[in-house]
């Protein structure tokens, strides 16, 4: 996101407390390594710069954990984003662009969930997400204040060029820890789960290229700027991929047999999340580059294996 909004002229802040991020990922633009949840960080932040946009990628991303450690969820996907959200106000940032969740709407009853899918979420961290669209609500009525929701499907992929890559320490997500099997960084990949009512037994999930998310981020800063005063929108393909499906691409990309084995589900995990992104298709035009999952796996792999030698133009 850093590098599309660089190459539009934008001057990038990123603050970050490098928990789970990395400092080598922030490339031309400036890095402040410090706490969201700390209001004298926040202040001195918004002090020393003039923003015009805030964009709130942080938070505690996984599902079983926010099962079993509910609080750290609702301090630091909650707690600590209203303290963003307070700063904001006192030094009159108006447009916020906030990287909601799919899992706001819990089990799907519906095959293509829409914006209007009743919001049930089944898990700690998707109620954490589900909190904060319900006060960004109140502060759009409320205040000066524009807002995008954006509820993200399964972010995946990577950079086509290979310059950036995803990262997590301990890898929780399905696609890098599938490649980390057949790049010889772990023996197998572990199935949480072969009962559910699925094709195969396995969960089904709609996997969004990173690349085609950033379009998206950049349609909805346009949008709000122009005026736009509160945009809820789904991010996805509209297919759904079970993780068997996932591992059999990936063997295919790869050429490696990526040995599978079966474990027990997680807690609070729906067997089916596929997203109808019509609305933001229909209003402004986002159309996705990279919906092909075989494509959305090479350049995974590619980042993985063959890493571009080179940083990020200016």
């Amino acid at each position: 996101m850093v590098d599309f909004l660089v190459r539009l002229g934008h001057k990038v802040v990123v603050l970050d407390n490098l928990s789970t991020g990395h400092r080598d990922a922030v490339l031309n633009a400036e890095l402040v390594v410090g706490d969201m949840a700390d209001p004298l960080v926040l202040d001195s932040l918004f002090l020393r710069y003039d923003f015009s946009a805030v964009m709130h990628f942080a938070s505690c991303i996984e599902v079983g954990e926010s099962v079993t450690n509910p609080a750290k969820y609702y301090q630091n996907n909650v707690a600590a984003t209203l303290c963003l959200l307070q700063t904001m106000l006192k030094h009159q940032v108006k447009y916020f662009i906030f990287s909601s969740s799919a899992a706001v709407y819990g089990e799907p009853q519906t095959s293509l969930i829409n914006e209007s899918h009743p919001l049930q979420p089944m898990n700690p961290y998707g109620r954490s997400k589900y909190m904060i669209e319900q006060v960004l609500a109140d502060f759009a009525r409320a205040y000066d204040f524009h807002f995008a929701s954006l509820r993200y499907f399964n972010a995946a992929g990577a950079d086509p060029e290979g310059r950036l890559c995803e990262r997590h320490e301990p890898e929780s997500h399905l696609i890098p820890l599938v490649l980390q099997v057949a790049n010889g960084q772990r023996d197998a990949i572990f199935i949480n789960g072969v009962d559910y009512p699925t094709a195969d037994g396995t969960c089904v999930r709609d996997y969004v290229h990173v690349t085609d998310l950033c379009a998206a981020h950049l349609l909805v800063l346009q949008a709000l700027m122009s005026g736009k005063k509160q945009l809820i929108y789904n991010l996805g393909n509209g297919q759904g991929f079970s993780v068997k499906q996932v591992i059999d691409v990936a063997r295919e990309v790869t050429q490696h047999p990526i040995p599978a084995k079966i474990a027990p589900r997680r807690a609070g995990d729906p067997a089916i999340l596929v997203a109808d992104s019509s609305l933001i298709c229909n209003e402004l035009n986002w159309q996705p580059k990279y919906s092909d999952l075989k494509k959305i796996i090479q350049h995974a792999y590619k980042s993985l294996v063959f890493p571009h030698p080179n940083p990020l133009p200016l």
